[in-house]
């Protein structure tokens, strides 16, 4: 599938800013089912200074700083993405889930293994996790039933959650959103053992013509990566909607929680009181893309 995508974010600040550094993760990743051409970020005020790096995840992060006074502060992210991610083996066909765990330990996927400042260990994940997971049990088949609850057990509801509202509330109140079911499943998992990570990103909400639609904020979304061992790898999982990541999924980064990969965040020196708008359009497009 490709997709057009266009992501605006505004500030309106009360006061003028006379000092700003910004850190931007708003570039889509370069993977080996996802091509990502034409993306562009205009920034207004034109910053003095602005860098391009990998950050330890290995997101394109892009740090911008203003020098001149400014009352609004406007990023505008667009991009020509290609996704086709492949379907998952056999549930059967995956490793028993302990082996998993087991063969984190002495491979790269081990650091999405511990907890995190949003996704802690919690008795309560855990237990939530282990009921999909009895002994032998091959991962992907826990995995897909886990995600499957999350979607049946959650209530999907704007507005009852932030961004700091911490994990055990979240299985307490039993609603949120899409942060909030990722964070869910990756504090489950990782009680588990199982390596578990945080991505943020975009989903395709209106439907193709019979189609369903999916649940998720039309400014992000959020999903999770977990490891099915070293011969399958990562699969994306959405647990807002009970699906695997295929073509309706664009990546920006991942990490091990929302702390990692906010889109935007940054200092100022000044401004007082603020309003922030976010619009995302993320529309089928005629392909190729472009090498």
């Amino acid at each position: 599938m490709i997709y057009r995508l266009r992501h605006v974010t505004t500030y309106a600040y009360a006061h003028p800013v006379d000092l700003a550094a910004h850190l931007l993760l708003l570039t889509p990743r370069q993977l080996p089912h996802q091509k990502a051409a034409r993306a562009t970020l205009t920034v207004t005020p034109a910053p003095s200074r602005i860098t391009e790096a990998r950050d330890h995840f290995g997101n394109q992060a892009t740090r911008v700083f203003l020098d001149v006074p400014h009352e609004r502060f406007e990023v505008v992210s667009e991009a020509l993405v290609e996704v086709r991610f492949p379907d998952p083996p056999p549930a059967a066909e995956t490793l028993p889930w302990e082996a998993v765990a087991d063969a984190a330990r002495a491979s790269s996927a081990a650091e999405f293994v511990f907890a995190s400042p949003l996704a802690p260990l919690l008795p309560a994940a855990t237990g939530y996790a282990a009921a999909s997971f009895p002994p032998g049990r091959p991962v992907l088949a826990g995995l897909l039933e886990v995600m499957g609850r999350i979607r049946r057990d959650f209530v999907y509801r704007p507005g009852v959650t932030g961004p700091n509202t911490q994990v055990a509330e979240v299985i307490e109140g039993r609603s949120g959103v899409c942060q909030d079911f990722a964070h869910v499943m990756i504090c489950a998992l990782r009680g588990l053992g199982l390596p578990a990570r945080y991505v943020s990103g975009y989903v395709r909400t209106r439907p193709p013509p019979g189609g369903v639609a999916r649940r998720g904020a039309d400014q992000s979304h959020a999903w999770v990566e977990a490891w099915l061992g070293p011969e399958h790898g990562w699969i994306g999982l959405d647990p807002t909607n009970d699906i695997v990541v295929r073509d309706e999924h664009v990546v920006l980064a991942w990490g091990r929680d929302f702390a990692d990969v906010s889109p935007l965040r940054g200092v100022i020196l000044g401004g007082g009181e603020h309003g922030l708008w976010v619009g995302v359009d993320l529309e089928e497009a005629e392909g190729p893309v472009p090498a």
